[in-house]
C-alpha cells in the first residue's frame, strides 16, 4: 500500500509507520564504523550547538507549489563540497531504515516509501558519515549553517533548492520522530547522518545529526523541465 496520498501530502499511514519503526528500533541509526586507519581524517565536524536554528529576516516566505513525484538522482551542497549520487533505500528486515552499503559510502540514500524531494511532506535522505577507510557523503554535514542551500537533481529534469533552517544533534535513543516525519506545511527535506562521540567499543557514533530544510522560494522550479 502506498504511504503517500494522491495529493502528495504525507498520509497518517506514513507518519504512523515511521513512528512505529523508530519505537521498534533506531530507524535512522546510520552506522559509523570503527576508526582503525591512523591515516584517515579526524572526527567529522559537529553543529555549533545541539540545536541551532536561524532565520534571515530579509527572506520573504511565500507559498510555493509542490512538484509532482520524481526520483532524486543527485544531491549538491556546495558549502560542504557535496555533489553525490542518490540511490533509493527502503527498510531492512529488522525495521531500520536502510542506507547505501559501506562500499558505496560516497552515495546518499533517499527513503523511497516517503515523499520525494519537492513533493508535499518531509523527504528523507540519509548518508554515512564515514567508513573504516574514508569519509562518507555526509562527513561534513554537521558543519552546515542555517541559510545554506541544498540542491536536489531529479529524474524529471527539475532541481528544487532547499534552504537549511535548523541543524540538530541528538542521542540516537532520543530520535525526534515527530519533528522529522511529522506533517509539514508544504515540501520539506531532512538530511540525516551520525554524529557526536565515537564509541570505539561498539563501533558506532552515539548521536544523529539532522538537518531540516524548506524550499528556497527564490530558487524553486515552477514545473518539470522538458527533457
Amino acid at each position: 500500500m502506498s504511504l503517500i496520498r494522491h495529493s502528495g501530502r504525507p498520509g497518517l499511514l506514513w507518519f504512523g509507520l515511521a513512528a512505529m519503526l523508530v519505537s521498534a528500533g533506531a530507524l535512522v541509526s546510520v552506522p559509523g564504523l570503527l576508526r582503525t586507519d591512523p591515516g584517515r581524517p579526524g572526527p567529522p565536524p559537529q553543529p555549533a550547538s545541539s540545536d541551532w536554528a536561524e532565520h534571515s529576516p530579509a527572506e520573504t516566505r511565500k507559498q510555493i507549489r509542490a512538484l509532482p513525484r520524481s526520483i532524486p538522482e543527485r544531491i549538491q551542497i556546495s558549502a560542504i563540497k557535496v555533489d553525490a549520487p542518490v540511490v533509493m533505500v527502503g527498510r531492512e528486515r529488522d525495521g531500520e531504515l536502510g542506507v547505501p552499503p559501506l562500499s558505496r559510502a560516497g552515495k546518499a540514500g533517499w527513503y523511497r516509501n516517503g515523499p520525494a524531494p519537492g513533493q508535499d511532506g518531509p523527504a528523507v535522505i540519509v548518508g554515512h558519515v564515514d567508513s573504516k577507510s574514508e569519509p562518507g557523503v555526509f562527513y561534513r554535514l554537521g558543519g552546515l549553517k542555517p541559510g545554506v542551500d541544498v540542491r536536489i537533481v531529479r529524474r524529471d529534469g527539475t532541481a528544487p533548492v532547499f534552504r537549511v533552517r535548523r541543524i540538530q544533534r541528538v542521542p540516537k535513543k532520543d530520535f525526534p520522530t515527530d519533528a522529522v516525519y511529522g506533517p509539514t506545511d508544504g515540501p520539506a527535506l531532512r538530511l540525516i547522518t551520525c554524529g557526536g562521540r565515537f564509541d570505539a567499543a561498539r563501533g558506532h557514533y552515539t548521536d544523529n545529526v539532522i538537518v531540516y530544510a524548506s524550499p528556497a522560494t527564490d530558487r524553486w522550479p515552477a514545473a518539470p523541465l522538458r527533457i
